[in-house]
């Protein structure tokens, strides 16, 4: 029967031993080194038992042993045993060394949370990395190989990473990606409704080229860009992503992402939200074509032909709450306020109105109150434009007639009459979806908009350092990816993913290696720490 021996050596030290007595004599099987330290004698003790475990049948359940200090051991040379500290040890030849520290457990966690999505399907680990260091440390690709190697990952180089990232392109990892994030939504939520949204991304270039254009920026960026749309679910799950050259207009990318996402699922029936932005009757008539549902915002300048009726009777006035449901034409013209002869609203049916949209138009006393502060300091602008206390750049309600500057009172009028309005255009019958139903679901578009900030904050999307179109397409790719598998772990976890990175991140493995036998240790958790990782990794604990 063999066992662990520690016996003090002439030096003071305390050797650990695996023997055995056979015939009345104790025989060394292995002599795993010597210990200057209390630390030094455990760690050899723990390999000491694996050793005798090679040896042994273990038990399932074991009660870990209580280990032995050096104070423990009999000491027969006489002088008090080795120092526990002090520089007299420090490179000894028998003493510790930390090898290096990692924070592997999060690299573990996210890990785990990117498998059970189905991702480890593409059996890429370079790719599984880069995705891990985007949500840790988003950096550029060659930075990654330093987040990697912190976490305690097997970092490829830089070559390697290029080589990986055109497996991407060329196996279509995207198309991969997405089936398997609708199979998940489809599993654990509801995809009747689908919300989308657009973003541009911008390039630290001066040139443009086929794919990075000038365009519209709603920073007012003279970069070259590209737009991106983003399809996802009611809880901002990603779904599908896709980019369009960065001078395409907003309402031009809609169509195509919801045709990739009906082709690559054979979907049909349902409802695609978008906000205001879609509004194009190409638009609209394309997902009606194609009998799905629309859940769009409508544009201000609609208000006054869809709620004449209710202006010419009941005037500006609106009650807290108050729903009113109309129809709004396919080609409306703006500013149209005829009044319509009879007091009832029409109800949309579109066998009987074939050329209008369902409209509801829902008023605030909240949102009224903050449209009536904008408007009240788009006023004062204008006027101090008017007045030359401010540069001569044209804001709102000013009239220019001829160089000469005016507040143009009758606009200014006609938008604080609407204030506290929001519209929306539907294709949905009412006895399908009630008004609050539709005005519930528009709201969901917090959702999507929270994806886009985690992409360009937490994730980094931006600015993009590549130049060819297809490294391009990969990096959206991992940062799509990346985008799941945090969604994901907010979903579990209830927390944002920089929080839960601020807290698993310094807890750090260690690697020490002591008379040539290296043995990593995990951190100790609290039992906060404890119930954060079992929710992301065990969800259904």
């Amino acid at each position: 029967m063999a066992y662990i021996r520690n016996v003090r050596t002439a030096s003071g030290a305390v050797a650990v031993q695996v023997v055995a007595k056979r015939r009345g004599r104790v025989e060394v099987l292995e002599h795993l080194g010597s210990a200057s330290t209390d630390a030094e004698l455990t760690l050899l003790r723990r390999r000491a038992r694996e050793v005798l475990q090679g040896e042994q049948l273990a038990l399932e359940i074991e009660v870990p042993a209580l280990e032995p200090g050096l104070a423990d051991v009999a000491d027969w040379t006489g002088r008090g045993g080795p120092k526990v500290s002090g520089i007299e040890h420090q490179g000894g030849r028998g003493s510790g060394k930390t090898v290096g520290t990692a924070s592997r457990l999060l690299y573990e966690v996210i890990g785990t949370v990117f498998d059970s999505l189905g991702f480890d399907a593409l059996r890429d680990g370079v790719f599984r990395d880069l995705v891990i260091a985007r949500i840790v440390e988003p950096t550029s690709k060659r930075d990654a190989v330093r987040v990697l190697n912190d976490l305690g990952a097997k970092a490829p180089s830089y070559a390697t990473i290029k080589r990986h990232l055109q497996a991407v392109i060329e196996e279509d990892y995207r198309a991969q990606i997405a089936q398997l994030c609708f199979a998940h939504a489809q599993a654990s939520g509801d995809i009747s409704l689908v919300l989308f949204d657009v973003t541009t991304l911008y390039f630290e270039a001066e040139a443009e080229d086929d794919l990075r254009k000038v365009g519209y920026s709603k920073e007012r960026r003279v970069d070259p860009q590209i737009v991106v749309g983003l399809l996802v679910d009611r809880a901002g799950f990603p779904l599908e992503i896709g980019c369009f050259e960065g001078d395409k207009a907003e309402t031009l990318t809609l169509i195509p992402i919801i045709e990739q996402f009906v082709d690559r699922h054979d979907l049909a029936d349902f409802v695609v939200v978008a906000d205001a932005g879609m509004l194009s009757q190409s638009n609209l008539k394309a997902l009606d074509e194609a009998q799905l549902g629309f859940i769009v915002g409508s544009r201000m300048t609609k208000a006054p032909g869809d709620l004449a009726t209710h202006f010419h009777w009941a005037g500006d006035a609106f009650t807290d709450g108050q729903i009113i449901e109309t129809i709004t034409p396919h080609r409306a013209r703006a500013g149209s306020t005829r009044p319509r002869p009879v007091r009832t609203e029409p109800v949309w049916d579109p066998g009987t109105h074939p050329g209008h949209w369902r409209a509801i138009w829902a008023y605030s006393a909240k949102r009224a109150a903050r449209d009536g502060r904008t408007l009240t300091l788009q006023e004062n602008k204008a006027r101090a434009v008017i007045d030359g206390e401010k540069p001569a750049r044209k804001p709102r309600f000013v009239s220019d007639r001829g160089g000469h500057l005016s507040l143009d009172e009758k606009a200014l009028a006609r938008a604080r009459r609407l204030v506290g309005l929001k519209g929306y255009v539907c294709n949905i019958p009412a006895h399908q979806m009630p008004a609050s139903e539709v005005i519930g679901s528009y709201h969901d578009l917090w959702n999507v908009e929270a994806s886009f900030r985690m992409s360009k904050s937490d994730l980094a999307a931006r600015p993009i350092f590549h130049r060819v179109r297809d490294s391009i397409e990969a990096h959206l790719t991992i940062v799509f990816t990346a985008l799941a598998v945090a969604r994901e772990m907010q979903r579990r976890s209830q927390q944002s993913i920089k929080a839960i990175c601020n807290q698993l991140r310094p807890l750090r493995s260690a690697t020490l290696t002591i008379s040539g036998h290296t043995q990593t240790f995990p951190p100790e958790l609290n039992d906060q720490q404890k119930r954060l990782i079992n929710d992301l990794t065990q969800p259904g604990h």
